[in-house]
């Protein structure tokens, strides 16, 4: 097991909600801006369950990246001038290129991000894609955005989640713009290689890459203090003077 592998493998004994807590702490926001701690927020599993649930399990892995657009945006400007790294050749279909740049050294599997417009109403992820994706070796999917085919995506064990379904296809009104370049989903910024977390109970969350050694460091003193303010409280002290005591 490498070194990756032991960090995740360490980050899936914790909880969403716990990175967060980290994240609260570790990242600088902006003045004037709400702390987002890494939170994408109302994503749900839609496979191989469909909403939140304790029966899936846990998975976490290093992001790689795709950008969707409106069907008559013009793509980034990367991917033009990049298109073996950050755009998608001629003749082939975006999916087909998952996993392929940058060479992907993760054993653990990646997880696949998936940036759709917030205005659109078609599906950006059906059972074709998803048998596609589980065929290459991707660990889940996260959609900031629709999908569809239920019966088909639950069907590939694939774990994915998203913010809402759609019967309608993608050439509707989307495109894929770009891959392997930074994405927000939900107003929170992915970059490929960041460590995405998903939890069927509690949601998923995106931790920068350079940050993840630092939030297995800090998350055991803060469940430490958690549980320490727990216990204080069922044993009949307030929550003012347990926070106090327990959570500086």
């Amino acid at each position: 097991m490498d070194a990756l592998d032991r960090q995740l493998a360490e980050l899936i004994n914790y909880s969403p909600c716990d990175v967060s807590d980290a994240l609260i702490k570790l990242q600088k926001t902006p003045e004037g801006s709400t702390a987002r701690a890494g939170y994408l927020a109302d994503l749900v599993p839609f496979s191989p369950i469909a909403g939140r649930n304790e029966t899936m399990t846990k998975i976490a892995g290093p992001a790689t990246t795709i950008k969707f657009l409106a069907k008559d945006d013009s793509p980034p400007s990367i991917a033009i001038e990049e298109p073996e790294k950050h755009g998608f050749l001629p003749g082939k279909h975006w999916v087909d290129h998952v996993g392929e740049y940058p060479p992907n050294p993760y054993k653990a599997g990646s997880i696949l991000v998936i940036e759709q417009p917030a205005d659109q109403y078609c599906a950006v992820t059906g059972g074709i894609m998803a048998t596609r994706m589980k065929a290459v070796g991707i660990k889940g999917t996260v959609v900031g955005g629709r999908v569809r085919d239920l019966r088909e995506l639950q069907a590939t064990g694939l774990p994915i989640w998203a913010r809402a379904t759609s019967t309608v296809g993608t050439n509707a009104e989307a495109k894929a713009g770009a891959r392997d370049v930074p994405i927000s989903i939900e107003g929170v910024t992915v970059s490929p290689g960041d460590i995405i977390f998903c939890d069927p109970l509690e949601g998923v969350v995106a931790i920068p890459r350079e940050l993840l050694g630092k939030v297995l460091e800090l998350m055991p003193k803060l469940t430490r203090m958690d549980d320490d303010a727990k216990r204080a409280v069922a044993g009949g002290m307030s929550v003012t003077d347990a926070f106090k005591a327990y959570r500086h």
